[in-house]
């Protein structure tokens, strides 16, 4: 159990560190078993958080996403969340003015995020396989 959680770790390092050497604007944490957003990762590219355009976090376990996360990555252009149990979106997801598209699909939504309507370069979102009841269809 400590090996396996002992190499996601590193494998995040490793991605992390990729992406500051590279000067990459793409920070890809997919699929790396995190339950939240890792607080190291804010000290490691503090340096380089306004060239990260897009974050992928896809199929982890997180939770929920802070308010640091939002307002330390307000360049984003492009967030993908999808497969995780996110039910909700901290509001300083209004901090992400630049984000032209969020993939929330796989998550456990009841309710539309509706701080998201209040960004205007947002293009695209996709709630596909949430829980979002409502409309004429409520229950």
């Amino acid at each position: 159990m400590l090996r396996k959680m002992g190499e996601a770790v590193a494998r995040v390092a490793r991605k992390v560190n990729e992406t500051v050497e590279s000067g990459s604007d793409t920070l890809d944490l997919a699929e790396c078993k995190l339950a939240s957003f890792p607080i190291g990762i804010y000290k490691v590219l503090r340096n380089v958080t306004d060239q990260i355009h897009l974050i992928t976090l896809a199929n982890n376990e997180l939770k929920s996403l802070t308010s640091k996360f939002m307002t330390t990555f307000c360049q984003l252009r492009e967030l993908r969340l999808e497969g995780n149990f996110l039910h909700r979106l901290p509001s300083e997801v209004s901090t992400l003015q630049h984000l032209k598209a969020i993939d929330l699909s796989r998550n456990q939504f009841h309710d539309f995020p509706e701080q998201l309507t209040t960004l205007p370069a947002l293009e695209t979102i996709n709630l596909e396989e949430n829980e979002i009841v409502g409309g004429a269809n409520a229950h």
